[in-house]
C-alpha cells in the first residue's frame, strides 16, 4: 500500500531525498536538492545505504566490518552535509541504512511521508548513467515518488539557474 505524501499538510514539509554514494555525480544531486530544499521552503534528506552481505565473517570480524562501514558513512555523510550548507541556507538529515539500495530507499519513502521527490544525478561516463538511475529509468522502481535526474556534467552555476 502506497502512502499518500504529507508534505503540504500543517506541520509537515516537502522533503527532497538524495542517495549518497561516493560517485562523482553524487554532488551534482545533492547541490540541486539543496538549491530546491532552500528555495522551496523543503528540506534536505541525505541517506547512505550499507551494501548487505558484507559482514558474512566471524562475529568479531563482522563487529569491527560493521563499525569501520558506519565510520566510513558518517564521514561521506558529514561531507555532503557540508556541501549542501555550503550552497545552500539548509540542515540536512542523515539516515544510515543497511540493505538493498532500493529497498532502502523505498523503506524511508514509505517510513517518512513528508519525502515527496526523489533526486539523483546521471553519471557521465562512458558505463552509462549509473546503475541506480538505470534502475529508475528502466522498469517500475516501486519509489512511488517523482524521480528528478540531474545532469552530472552541471556546473554549481547551472543547478542554482534550473532549481
Amino acid at each position: 500500500m502506497i502512502s499518500p505524501r504529507k508534505s503540504y499538510e500543517p506541520g509537515h514539509q516537502r522533503k527532497f531525498l538524495v542517495v549518497i554514494d561516493e560517485t562523482p555525480e553524487c554532488d551534482r544531486a545533492v547541490v540541486y536538492a539543496a538549491k530546491r530544499a532552500e528555495h522551496t521552503g523543503g528540506k534536505l534528506v541525505l541517506l547512505y545505504v550499507i551494501a548487505p552481505g558484507e559482514f558474512q565473517h566471524w562475529l568479531g570480524v563482522e563487529t569491527i566490518m560493521r563499525e569501520e562501514k558506519e565510520e566510513e558513512a558518517n564521514a561521506t555523510l558529514s561531507r555532503f552535509v557540508d556541501r549542501a550548507r555550503a550552497v545552500a541556507r539548509v540542515d540536512p538529515e542523515t539516515t544510515i541504512r543497511e540493505g538493498s539500495r532500493a529497498e532502502e530507499i523505498r523503506n524511508l519513502i514509505d517510513d517518512d511521508e513528508d519525502i515527496a521527490i526523489l533526486v539523483l544525478a546521471a553519471g557521465v561516463g562512458s558505463d552509462g548513467p549509473g546503475p541506480l538511475v538505470a534502475s529508475v529509468v528502466g522498469a517500475s522502481s516501486g519509489f512511488h515518488i517523482p524521480v528528478t535526474i540531474v545532469p552530472g556534467d552541471l556546473s554549481d552555476e547551472e543547478i542554482g539557474g534550473l532549481a
